[in-house]
């Protein structure tokens, strides 16, 4: 892709997941997402009402009448985007392509958390780790990671959650929150996502195509998989292997749901071709409510 096309496409994600994260999920973000404990923020006289185990003794001698300490919630918070660059998320057979939308939904997180002043990184990987950009704060950087998000190439195709999920453990030792961006067309993972898991607030936000559940009726089809490039001819005009395929998709859904739950991961599916605000709102609302 040409400089002036990336220029472009970058301007105009910023122009509309800003405006999104602004006037839409600010408030419910901050909400949402809760920092990582409390701080001193002041002393006051004591109210009636008070717990007495707030009071502050020494400040009490001192004036020889009771004050309380007010502490307040550590807002600042570390948001971690790991993001899937591998092969399958070159598919898409909506208005966009899995790829395309992981960049609107990492961008409109983004600009979300610069917002409440948190800072954001971003863990790109495939098979192995294929970019790592630290945590900071500020616009320019969000320019920057979502740059990469739209012109970034994995030099690998498959997917493999597991080294994702290690690599944030080794890299950031504080808690974080970390949001994985992903279509989870993986083995494996569930026990590295149960570790991380302990240590991190995880969120999955699964990437899903709708011809990924259901095959079309168009008769013989050729077809190629993005990850190891193997081809096959499927005979979609069978209803038999129709309803093998929806089966096989749903039973591996549902496996993978079962894996989010034994983790305490939340999870949203997020659909190419649909609204994702709908799904972003309904995260944050369900982690208001917790």
């Amino acid at each position: 892709m040409e400089t002036t096309d990336i220029i472009k496409k970058v301007k105009k994600i910023e122009i509309k997941t800003r405006g999104l994260s602004q006037h839409i999920f600010s408030g419910q973000y901050h909400s949402a997402f809760k920092g990582t404990g409390i701080s001193f923020a002041e002393v006051r006289e004591y109210q009636f009402g008070d717990d007495i185990r707030s009071i502050d003794w020494n400040v009490t001698a001192r004036f020889n009448h009771p004050y309380v300490k007010i502490f307040e919630e550590e807002r600042e918070l570390t948001v971690m985007l790991i993001v899937d660059v591998s092969g399958s998320t070159y598919f898409g057979t909506k208005t966009a392509l899995k790829k395309e939308l992981i960049a609107e939904i990492a961008a409109v997180l983004s600009f979300s958390a610069i917002h409440n002043n948190d800072k954001v990184g971003v863990i790109f990987f495939s098979n192995k780790i294929e970019k790592y950009i630290p945590p900071k704060k500020g616009t320019s950087h969000i320019l920057r990671i979502i740059r990469e998000l739209i012109d970034f190439k994995s030099t690998s195709r498959g997917t493999d959650i597991s080294i994702a999920l290690k690599f944030l453990i080794n890299v950031i030792k504080k808690r974080c929150t970390a949001f994985v961006i992903s279509d989870f067309l993986a083995k494996n993972f569930e026990n590295p996502l149960k570790i991380s898991a302990r240590k991190h607030d995880i969120i999955s936000l699964q990437i899903i195509d709708a011809r990924e559940i259901e095959l079309p009726n168009i008769g013989l089809m050729y077809v190629k998989d993005a990850e190891t490039n193997q081809h096959i001819w499927v005979d979609t005009s069978s209803n038999k292997i129709r309803e093998i395929y929806q089966k096989q998709w749903q039973q591996k859904n549902q496996e993978l749901k079962e894996i989010f739950t034994k983790c305490g991961v939340d999870n949203i599916e997020i659909f190419t071709g649909s609204d994702y605000i709908k799904p972003l709102m309904k995260l944050f609302k369900m982690r208001e409510r917790k």
